[in-house]
């Protein structure tokens, strides 16, 4: 029996012919060996990217059978009860897709449910590197490109969603029609461009058509190719833990294991998706039948990313209105329909140099915070999060209104007082709970864990044994960085205020430096300090054998 492992001779002479020209075999016998973080939350990226991939492969069968126009035909097709009903070609092609092409309407709500899917890991996947601080430098750059995608996301589903012109999606693109028109000055003319003439008009499922089809996608594509380029030329983060370092990176390689892994975790993110799609139905457009402007509809919500727009709309007062030179700006749509948004997305944007400003901060960070270690900006993502909540819960005030048997009215003043007050609430508990863990952490590494055995001293005095944590358990323990503390009359934790002479430092000067000074105060005041402390050493397993020696002491 033969025991040559060479490659086949035909592969060989392709391989050689490759390499000679591009050179590609030392470079890809590197990048096969590119080692990944084994931690599961590093998986959630590649949730998103799976479920692009489903969107991108489904979407191309949709698109054989959809027909993007709004003329208007009557129906007479395999759904008989709209049978002689008047509706747009775009609806009626949908209604051919679920009806009357086999696998359609499974395909359909595939597509569905991996746009939400998409959106929602995309939605995880930042929170866990906003937490862990991953988007420091050197990888600002790479958060940008994913505040974008997460932008465009939210912009594509809205505008798939639009395209079957059933009464919910028609109702989605009145709303979006009437924060155009809340554009001072140029509302009218952008509506009517999108539009082509009065609402609905007959360009906008064309348009709308192309844009999600060809112009996000592909964008969203090259954002999401340059997103892993730059991934993979930095590296992951990576938790702390023994052997890892801002220079050492360990995990498992490319290939074989991570190959393995990642291809075998394709196919499960793919069997959830059919899943959920054969078994839980989503958008069933053949019940709400085909949008006129004159029809109303009660109870429906837009896709749960598009909620928290939906509740600005319902909560924001318009005792704000006003005109300029006859010119009416409605502040109650402009805010909650375009600032609200921007405050969100601009936020996420601004956040790694906000941070990077205050706290002077400008080293490389390849290990990841443990979210307790950054109090501060731990609650500041909490306060968010409920911001976000709130905001989404208010667009089903109805709802809530009804199940619940409240006035509408006080549903919609709750909302408005709760979108201040709760966010407020909710950074003071979480940084309060970072602190508290962050003090318990240090207990732990300096007296070791509760061991549950309860131990007589020669005093009478009982006490509970603590063990010596494991060496990994050290490890992440001593891990958190020391954060001096910036009083308010320092700018950083190493550019002095003054100088010894009592002489302003520049940087301090002006309102900008003071405000600087400030922020960084508030930033760093509370934090829990590790300087000086030792891992315990499991010296009090032997306690009571040292006390047969010298005197009892208190623990």
């Amino acid at each position: 029996m033969s025991t040559d492992s060479q490659a086949p001779k035909a592969l060989r002479g392709v391989g050689n012919f490759i390499d000679d020209r591009f050179h590609l075999a030392k470079t890809g016998e590197k990048n096969l060996r590119k080692v990944f973080p084994n931690h599961w939350s590093f998986m959630l990226g590649e949730i998103a990217l799976y479920s692009f991939i489903i969107l991108l492969i489904t979407g191309v069968f949709l698109t054989l059978w959809f027909k993007p126009s709004m003329q208007e035909i009557v129906y007479d097709g395999p759904y008989e009860r709209l049978n002689g009903v008047l509706m747009s070609e775009a609806y009626a092609s949908t209604l051919h897709i679920d009806f009357g092409v086999r696998g359609g309407f499974l395909v359909r709500q595939i597509h569905h449910w991996a746009a939400l899917i998409f959106v929602a890991s995309l939605v995880v996947h930042m929170l866990r590197v906003f937490f862990t601080g991953a988007f420091r430098k050197p990888r600002e750059i790479n958060w940008l490109i994913g505040v974008g995608i997460f932008t465009l996301a939210m912009l594509e589903g809205l505008f798939g969603y639009s395209l079957p012109d059933d009464l919910p999606s028609g109702m989605g693109v009145r709303i979006l029609q009437g924060v155009m028109l809340a554009l001072p000055l140029v509302g009218t003319y952008v509506s009517m461009f999108l539009f082509g003439g009065e609402f609905p008009g007959e360009d906008i499922i064309s348009r709308l058509y192309m844009l999600h089809i060809l112009l996000l996608p592909g964008i969203l594509l090259a954002l999401i190719v340059a997103h892993f380029m730059i991934l993979w030329h930095q590296k992951h983060t990576q938790y702390p833990g023994t052997g890892r370092t801002n220079k050492k990176v360990v995990g498992t390689p490319m290939f074989p294991g991570f190959a393995v892994k990642a291809g075998g975790f394709f196919f499960f993110v793919f069997a959830v998706t059919v899943g959920l799609s054969a078994f839980v139905q989503i958008n069933p457009i053949h019940l709400f039948g085909p949008f006129t402007p004159t029809s109303i509809t009660s109870g429906l919500q837009p896709d749960w990313y598009m909620g928290f727009m939906e509740g600005s709309l319902r909560i924001f007062p318009n005792w704000l209105d006003f005109q300029i030179f006859g010119y009416a700006v409605p502040i109650g749509v402009l805010v909650p329909g375009l600032v609200v948004p921007g405050l969100i997305f601009g936020g996420l944007g601004a956040w790694p140099f906000i941070e990077r400003w205050i706290t002077g901060d400008h080293r490389a960070h390849n290990v990841a915070d443990r979210p307790r270690n950054a109090p501060v900006r731990t609650g500041v993502g909490v306060a968010g999060i409920v911001f976000y909540g709130l905001l989404w819960l208010a667009g089903s005030n109805d709802i809530l209104s009804h199940t619940f048997s409240i006035s509408l009215y006080w549903t919609t003043y709750f909302f408005r007082v709760a979108v201040i007050v709760g966010p407020i609430i909710g950074f003071v508990v979480a940084k309060r709970i970072c602190l508290g863990l962050q003090r318990r952490d240090r207990e732990t590494l300096e007296h070791g864990y509760e061991s549950g055995t309860i131990q007589q001293l020669p005093s009478g005095e009982f006490i509970e044994v603590h063990k010596e944590s494991s060496a990994e358990t050290v490890h992440v323990l001593e891990s958190k960085e020391e954060v001096d503390r910036i009083d308010a009359e320092t700018i950083s934790s190493v550019e002095a205020a003054t100088d010894a002479n009592g002489v302003e430092a520049p940087a301090a000067r002006g309102l900008k430096g003071r405000l600087r000074a400030k922020l960084a105060h508030w930033y760093t005041k509370d934090n829990v300090s590790f300087e000086g402390v030792e891992a315990h050493t499991g010296h009090h397993l032997h306690h009571g054998a040292a006390e047969e020696k010298e005197p009892a002491q208190a623990h």
